[in-house]
């Protein structure tokens, strides 16, 4: 790791959005002694009524309602939560006048642990949780973060604690990432997403290739090669580029259910027959974390042990039930429309009821047609970008509007027939009618079981 950013004591320092990563940022610095406030968007009794136990126990000073020059700039070293938007006037003036903007990954320079970063715009959650996975089959203490939902500062709290560091890390991440350079960086792949906040694909593919740019000869890059963005590294990644796929000439080579590539002049192989990652999209998320883990110290057989006992992750193309020969599927985590994509990649044609929509994030859903076309019979249709993705697909299916999301299941149910599938894969946000793709995939299980008459306990 390079750039070795720190907290002394004594600084102030600025927490802009007190979320998860925002209260993990504040505990770290005030261990290091610094002078810390927070800023923070939401309405001043609101944030008082959710965070005020908070700011209390830990003596802050703060400010809500919105991000002000006067508050901020004050402070030496300023650390955004990942979901503030760096780009706005704000932040220049603010960096004009000399204030350091860094976010969490900017302090990994003084992590003295091996890093694995994983990026890609679908797939990371499922590749961080493996690769853990595999490592924690090799017996070592690993440090499982990132966008996942633990902050890096967690791990910056209690270091001793862990032998080796993997990361999932978004785009927004990456692009206060300072000198973020780690031991092993892993692109997935990269489609149009987040839109909204980047304001153009290549905003947002220069976001992502912020994880090799402050690579050198020492460290490794494991890269998508059968994905044309994905080889568009940076000329100044001095890393040893790996890549992964299906064609012949990679290293890391998908060859029916299995990943074959030589390690210290040995062909290793791995079969996906007896893992619930062998589709192929499971197959491409795969070749990374193996390759990660045998380089980072797991054995052959700690990492086939650990691909074969990986269970689904939770909202990820998770099979909820089976009734009368209809299969319901959750893929809420599903949030744009590469996702979607690879979802009906692994449904037959025309057998799929999908339901979509959310709060739009600028992605263009006509890239949906072609697969909605193949694989689509019906596509019901929720929340603020309903309008936008029926414009989007147009004729090439049959499309209803839901207003809720038992009305939405209860409508799917209506074209479905046995051998059929119902798919929650929205892409879209969620926060415009749920708190979190999360909580909207639990209220869609929930709504399918009780329509079902089967208990949690029943379910598949």
């Amino acid at each position: 790791m390079s750039g070795i950013l720190k907290i002394n004591a004594g600084q102030k320092v600025a927490i802009t959005g007190l979320g998860i990563s925002g209260k993990s940022a504040v505990k770290y610095c005030l261990k290091k002694g610094a002078e810390v406030f927070v800023s923070d968007i939401r309405e001043p009794q609101k944030f008082l009524l959710e965070e005020g136990d908070f700011l209390q126990e830990n003596r802050v000073e703060w400010e809500a309602g919105g991000h002000s020059f006067d508050f901020l700039s004050r402070a030496e070293i300023i650390i955004p939560s990942p979901g503030v938007d760096l780009a706005v006037p704000l932040f220049e003036k603010l960096r004009t006048k000399g204030c350091v903007i860094a976010g969490e990954l900017a302090f990994a320079g003084s992590v003295q642990r091996p890093v694995v970063a994983i990026t890609g715009t679908n797939g990371k959650t499922t590749v961080t949780t493996l690769t853990g996975q595999l490592l924690q089959e090799a017996g070592k203490k690993v440090f499982v973060g990132g966008n996942i939902g633990i902050s890096l500062f967690d791990y910056l709290l209690e270091p001793e604690e862990y032998d080796i560091l993997v990361l999932e890390v978004s785009s927004f991440q990456l692009e206060s990432g300072g000198d973020f350079a780690p031991d092993v960086a892993v692109l997935l792949n990269v489609s149009p997403d987040h839109m909204d906040r980047h304001g153009s694909f290549e905003n947002y593919l220069r976001a992502k290739m912020n994880i090799f740019i402050h690579q050198d000869k020492r460290d490794t890059a494991i890269v998508n090669g059968d994905c044309p963005d994905c080889m568009k590294i940076p000329a100044t990644c001095g890393a040893n580029q790996v890549l992964f796929g299906r064609k012949a000439e990679h290293t890391i080579r998908i060859s029916g259910k299995n990943i074959i590539f030589p390690f210290h002049g040995e062909e290793e192989q791995y079969s996906l027959k007896n893992s619930s990652l062998g589709d192929e999209t499971g197959l491409y998320n795969c070749c990374p974390a193996i390759f990660a883990a045998r380089i980072t110290g797991s054995s052959p057989a700690q990492v086939q042990r650990g691909l074969d006992t990986f269970a689904p992750l939770e909202h990820r193309m998770e099979l909820v039930a089976e009734v009368d020969g209809i299969r319901f599927f959750n893929d809420s985590k599903a949030t744009n429309t590469g996702a979607v994509i690879a979802a009906l990649e692994q449904m037959g044609k025309k057998s799929t009821v999908l339901i979509l929509g959310g709060r739009d994030k600028g992605d263009d859903y006509r890239l949906l047609t072609v697969a909605v076309a193949e694989k689509v019979k019906a596509v019901v249709l929720i929340g603020e970008a309903a309008p936008l993705i029926r414009a989007a697909l147009g004729a090439e299916v049959v499309s209803t509007k839901a207003a809720s999301m038992e009305d939405a299941v209860n409508k799917a149910l209506e074209y479905a027939e046995s051998g059929d599938v119902i798919l929650l894969s929205p892409a879209c946000a969620s926060f415009d009618m749920f708190e979190s793709y999360g909580q909207r995939g639990r209220l869609f299980k929930k709504t399918v079981l009780t329509l079902a008459g089967i208990s949690e306990q029943a379910r598949i």
